[in-house]
C-alpha cells in the first residue's frame, strides 16, 4: 500500500528537479571578455564578443584565441554535472580542447573536447584524471553536425563518469573519483596552449550534484 501511494504521488507532482532539490547551480554566462560570474578573465589572441540568436557568446578564431579564469568550479565536489552550450565551427583542428577544468599544480582535470571529422561532423571526447588513473570517452559512433548549437554534459556521480550530447546519453565508466582541489579553468584551448578551438561558446553551468538529462540545459 505504502508503494502504491509513493507511486500515485510521483505520477501526480512528477519528477523532482534541481531547483526543487535545493541544489546550488552556477551559471557563467560567456558575453564579455573582463569578468564572469566575478571572475576576472585573462585573454590570450583576439576572441570577440558576438551577437547570436541565442544571446551573446565568445567566439574563437582556432589559431591563438583563448581565456583563462583562476577559479576551478569543480573543487570540493564529490558530485557534479557540467553543462556547456557551444557551436563548433568547420575548418578547425582535428582536436580542440574547448573547455578545461585543472587542479593547481597537477595534471588532475575534466575536460571537454571536439573530434572534426572530414564531413563536416565532430564527436565528443570527454576526459578525467582522478588521483593518478586516466579516464577517456571518446564517442565514436555518436557524431553531430558543425555548425550548430550543441549542448555537452559530464555528469559525475562519485562512482560513475557518463557523458551526454544533446541530452542522449553516450558513454559512461566507472570512476574511483578523488575530489579536486583549487585551480583553474581554461576555455577555447588547452591550459597549456595547444588545440585550440575554433567556434563560439555561449554559455555553461556547473551542478553541486547529478542531474538527468530532463534537468539540462536545451541547445
Amino acid at each position: 500500500m505504502k508503494y502504491l501511494t509513493l507511486m500515485v504521488c510521483l505520477l501526480l507532482t512528477g519528477p523532482v528537479l534541481a531547483e526543487e532539490k535545493n541544489v546550488k547551480q552556477v551559471v557563467w554566462e560567456l558575453d564579455n571578455l573582463e569578468e564572469i560570474a566575478g571572475h576576472k578573465v585573462t585573454v590570450k589572441g583576439e576572441p570577440k564578443v558576438i551577437e547570436t540568436t541565442k544571446g551573446k557568446a565568445i567566439e574563437f578564431d582556432g589559431v591563438d584565441d583563448g581565456i583563462w579564469l583562476d577559479v576551478h568550479p569543480l573543487a570540493g565536489l564529490e558530485q557534479f554535472t557540467v553543462e556547456v552550450i557551444f557551436q563548433p565551427y568547420p575548418n578547425g583542428l582535428r582536436e580542440q580542447r574547448f573547455f578545461m577544468m585543472q587542479e593547481a599544480n597537477t595534471t588532475r582535470r575534466v575536460m571537454f573536447e571536439t573530434r572534426l571529422q572530414d564531413d563536416d561532423k565532430w564527436y565528443l571526447d570527454t576526459f578525467i584524471q582522478s588521483g593518478d588513473s586516466n579516464h577517456t570517452q571518446l564517442a565514436k559512433d555518436f557524431v553531430h553536425p558543425l555548425g550548430s548549437w550543441q549542448h555537452a554534459a559530464i555528469v559525475m556521480d562519485g562512482k560513475t563518469f557518463t557523458h551526454y550530447v544533446n541530452g542522449e546519453k553516450e558513454l559512461s565508466t566507472p570512476i574511483d573519483w578523488i575530489v579536486q582541489e583549487p585551480g583553474r579553468t581554461s576555455l577555447g584551448v588547452r591550459m597549456n596552449e595547444i588545440w585550440w578551438y575554433r567556434g563560439a561558446i555561449l554559455k555553461t553551468r556547473f551542478t553541486h550534484g547529478v542531474l538527468t538529462p530532463e534537468e539540462f540545459w536545451k541547445p
